[in-house]
Parts: C-alpha cells; structure tokens; sequence
C-alpha cells in the first residue's frame, strides 16, 4: 500500500464550500453566506462549535471559493506581528482573510491590533471558537462581525458521505488501493466518530493500514473495526458551553417526565466522570422541579447523593439511576420556589412595610412599653393550633404569592391552604 505523508483528514480537507458535508444552515445553497462567497464576498464572520464540527476546513473553503489569500493563525501562539502582516498583505492584495483560531483567546495587545483593521475593513476576519462568542469572545470583535454561525456536528449519515469520497478518490483519498470493507462496517465508523469528520477519515485512514491484503485487495473485517473504534464515539469537556447544555439538557428531560432522554444525559455526563455536577443537579431538581407534588423525593435524593458519593463511580450509577427515573415520573411543582421569587421581587422593590406590633420580638426589658408582642395570640393555645390574625405588614394586606397546584401531595397542602384562606376571610367579616 503507498503511503502518503499528510493525513487522510487533511487531503480530504474540502477545497471549495461545494464540497462541504453538512453544515447546511450556514453554507448550504441558498443561503446568504453561500450566495455571498459564489460571488466573491467575504463577510467578517465568527464560527462557533465544538471541536471537529469543521470551523477551520469551512473557512478554508471560503477563502479558496472567493479567491481569496489566507493567513491562518492561532490566538494563544500569535503575536501582533502575524497580525500586522496579515494586514500589511490585504493592502497590497487587497482581498486577504485573517482566520484566528481559539479567537476567545486573544489578549488585549493582540486586540489592539486587530480592531482598527477590522474597522476600517481592511481585514476580513474569520474567527473561529469552541466557546459561546455570546459569553467568551470581546464585544468590540463581536460587533465588527456580520455573521455569527454556529456549526453543529455531523450525523452519521453525513460522515458516511464523506467516509464514501475518501475510498473513491484516488488522489486524495485511499481509492488508488481497492479497499473491501461493507456498508455496516463503514456505518460502524461513521457512528464512533461521534459526528467528527476528522476522527472519522482518522479512524477510516487506521482500518485501512491495518487490513489484510490478499490478491491486491485491502480487506477490512469486523475485528479491525471494533479495535480501531474501541472507545470511541463519546467526548467531554467540563468547562466548554456544550458541558452545561448537557446539564440543562439532563434536567429538562426530568422536568419533561421523560425517562429515557434523562437517563441519555446522565449516561453522558457520568462517563465524562462527572458525579460531583449530576450530584448538585438532581438535589436542584428535587426541590425546583419536583417540589411539593412530592416533597419526600428530596430526602431520597440526598439518601442516593449520599450512597452514589460513598460509592463513587462505576457503581454510583446505580442509585443514580433510580432517583434519576422516579424523578422522571413523580408528579411536579414548582409552586414553592416561584412564590419566594415573587416575594424577593417584593423585597428588592421596597415592597416592605413594618411588621405588625403583635409580631416583634418581646423578650427584652421596655418591649411592652413600646407595644412588641401585645395581642399576640398564640396558635397553640387554640382548637387545631390556628387562630386568625394578622401576620403580613399592613401594606401588603392581601398579598397572595403561593399559588397550589392540585395534583401529587401537593393537593392535599392546596386544600389545607385555601381552607385557611377561607377561616381568614370568614374572621374578617364577622361582626
């Protein structure tokens, strides 16, 4: 087999956005940014994905459909110089693209450099960030940027397209060996890359070179598959704004009664082995989402908190997975930490007003000369330890924050709730 001195992934690295898989809401046909770049505009654009989702293949294919000269450069290596030149050369050519990688990077030095370029337009910049730009990437860049496309990673059957080219292209590709390997096999590649199409043509590039040859033919069997995509498929980062969409995305599902889906998320973030953040999240979710339709589910939680901590991992999944599932189907509120935020929106509003005379505290020499704790009537001194009183400041007489809602435990505290209400306003009216 000939053996080529660049990577599969880097030859097969599209050379025009016409031969970019995927990615279709950003430069599929039709689209602005595709209409712009046939026609020989560059935007200053920011392209934002986790890593392998094509940032910086889909900005080289830009720049060679445009025409355009591009100077690559990586924010944490670069200095101002490389800056500097990128635009020394747009001036002399005129139609230069500056593509920074791991632009949320940039220092401040580096920054003022760059800006008075962009302003002016004598740069065009493609940034490129595994960070959200929205959060991570300096306002001022930000703005000089028309465009701000996420790219999102590829589905398997779009990794089988390009997995299809690379055995077919003779120049490029592996096409000039004839490499046997079936559909199911290749679908079995396409899925470990885990929507990645550099690790894919990797992987693809790996089966080959280890396949048996007989009669001139490179046979790839089901063995040197597996081995090649052994551990493969599944990637985590803790810090990158993927890792807490995981997390909302696990306790969504919860709050959506939807098992499976919540069992997926916590299937992924265990094995990106973070227990302490899944931990602190169902703790969350026992008390935001499950609340009062059963509000025994936050002793258990802590119990399976507690075990899954002691335990550690592997075996903290299994009491994981139980509280996990009963959250999942247990009846939900969130009545009760939606009526503290509308009485803290109260508070920081000035919504405040004395407390009732009765109310303040008595146990001190002088209280009863100023009128704290006279007429106060003690609730257990009564039949079903309740007797009407004031308990609110004057000026929010009347106030209503919590608002029941009638299923799971929590209907039985709605009737006990609207039974008080009523015995109030029956004390009100009575002569």
């Amino acid at each position: 087999m000939s053996k080529m001195t660049e990577p599969l992934a880097w030859r097969m690295r599209p050379r025009t956005i016409d031969e970019i898989v995927g990615q279709d809401h950003v430069i599929g046909p039709g689209t602005p940014l595709y209409k712009m770049v046939k026609k020989g505009y560059v935007p200053s654009l920011l392209l934002y994905g986790e890593p392998g989702t094509g940032k910086t293949s889909l900005a080289y294919a830009i720049a060679r459909t445009a025409g355009w000269e591009l100077a690559a450069i990586h924010a944490t290596s670069a200095g101002k110089k490389e800056i500097e030149e990128a635009a020394e050369a747009a001036r002399w050519s005129g139609n230069v693209v500056l593509f920074i990688d791991e632009i949320h990077r940039l220092n401040k030095a580096q920054q003022d450099v760059l800006l008075p370029h962009l302003e002016s337009g004598l740069i065009t910049l493609i940034g490129a960030t595994t960070e959200n730009p929205f959060h991570e990437v300096n306002p001022a860049i930000r703005s000089r940027c028309g465009q701000i496309q996420q790219l999102k990673r590829l589905e398997p059957s779009e990794l089988l397209i390009i997995l299809k080219r690379a055995l077919a292209d003779p120049e490029r590709g592996v096409g000039a060996q004839t490499v046997i390997i079936d559909d199911a096999l290749l679908w079995r590649i396409a899925e470990a890359a885990g929507g990645d199409a550099r690790v894919a043509l990797s992987l693809l590039e790996a089966a080959v070179a280890a396949a048996d040859e007989q009669d001139g033919c490179f046979y790839i069997d089901e063995s040197i598959v597996a081995s090649c995509t052994a551990n493969r498929g599944f990637a985590h980062d803790k810090y990158g704004d993927h890792y807490y969409s995981l997390l909302s995305a696990f306790q969504k599902s919860v709050r959506g009664s939807d098992a499976d889906a919540a069992l997926h998320y916590l299937a992924r973030l265990l094995e990106g082995g973070d227990l302490a953040a899944v931990c602190r999240r169902l703790l969350v979710i026992a008390y935001e989402d499950i609340g009062l339709a059963n509000p025994t589910m936050g002793v258990k939680v802590q119990a399976a908190v507690a075990a899954a901590e002691r335990l550690g991992l592997p075996e903290a999944r299994i009491p994981l997975s139980v509280v996990t599932i009963e959250l999942c189907l247990s009846p939900k509120s969130n009545s009760a930490y939606k009526a503290l935020d509308a009485a803290i929106a109260d508070v920081r509003s000035g919504k405040l007003g004395d407390i009732p005379d009765h109310l303040k505290d008595a146990h001190y020499k002088g209280a009863s000369a100023l009128g704290h704790g006279q007429g106060y009537l003690y609730p257990h001194d009564y039949p079903n330890g309740w007797v009407a009183q004031e308990y609110l400041p004057s000026a929010l007489e009347g106030v209503r924050y919590y608002e029941p809602k009638e299923h799971g435990e929590e209907k039985h505290y709605a009737k006990v709730y609207r039974r008080l209400e009523q015995l109030k306003q029956e004390d009100k009216v009575r002569p």
